[in-house]
């Protein structure tokens, strides 16, 4: 038996408000709210990947700063048969985002099949239902903890 692996790698960018970055995206059909980050190409390792998937979703070079949490659960994949692992790091801009920030989810710019907007949200005010996945979810409730 065959039982993939999807190996995903996201970022936590908090600014100098204490807000974190949550991605807002339409794919595949689906919306869904995120940290910013995707799934490892074949090859890569995950600090290439992630700094790969920040130049590409955000159109920033980032620093990581520190390993923050990585899937210790079974979670299986919202869009495949894959097994989901994922992991976050601490991250932190090289250079001022330049980005259309937006204050509602979702609130696209354009039509098409792949959308995404960025938002920033209070450490104080974030709450599991901000984002969409289950390791996420899990992510926000560390972050709380740490406040």
């Amino acid at each position: 038996m065959n039982y993939p692996f999807n190996v995903r790698v996201y970022g936590l960018l908090i600014n100098e408000h204490n807000q974190v970055l949550i991605s807002d995206e339409q794919e595949y059909g689906m919306r869904f709210s995120k940290f910013p980050g995707g799934g490892l190409e074949f090859g890569e390792g995950l600090i290439d990947g992630l700094k790969r998937e920040f130049v590409e979703e955000c159109n920033v070079a980032i620093e990581v700063l520190e390993h923050f949490y990585t899937t210790d659960f079974f979670v299986k994949s919202a869009f495949n048969d894959s097994q989901v692992i994922n992991v976050y790091y601490a991250v932190k801009n090289r250079a001022p985002l330049n980005l259309n920030f937006k204050t509602e989810p979702f609130d696209f710019d354009g039509e098409g099949e792949l959308l995404q907007s960025f938002r920033w949200i209070s450490l104080d005010q974030l709450r599991e239902d901000d984002v969409t996945f289950p390791t996420d979810k899990h992510v926000v409730k560390l972050l709380r903890t740490d406040l």
